[in-house]
């Protein structure tokens, strides 16, 4: 189990109204899978999860002062949480 396979958790209006439901969503690495987050996670955190929801975002091209790119690929993941549990996001990781 590699410690490094949550990039950062998401704060964002959304994320924030789903902790209510024990829902929280992370920015994972593109190679994690599943069971190494749940892992990851119960691990950190010391909670329990019940379910994971993967994203993947993929590219796509952007252009910013004239020069063509693309943005890149993200692998988000929602964590929903067994009853009782919660986090705080505004400490570790």
């Amino acid at each position: 189990m590699e410690l490094n396979l949550i990039k950062k958790p998401v704060i964002t209006e959304k994320s924030t109204a789903n902790a209510q439901f024990n829902k929280y969503i992370f920015e994972v690495r593109n190679e994690a899978n599943k069971i190494n987050i749940k892992k990851t996670i119960e691990e950190i955190y010391k909670v329990k999860v019940q379910k994971l929801n993967s994203l993947n975002v993929k590219s796509k091209p952007k252009v910013f002062k004239g020069q063509r790119g693309t943005r890149s690929e993200l692998k988000r993941i929602i964590v929903t949480l067994k009853e009782g549990n919660t986090i705080d996001m505004s400490g570790k990781v």
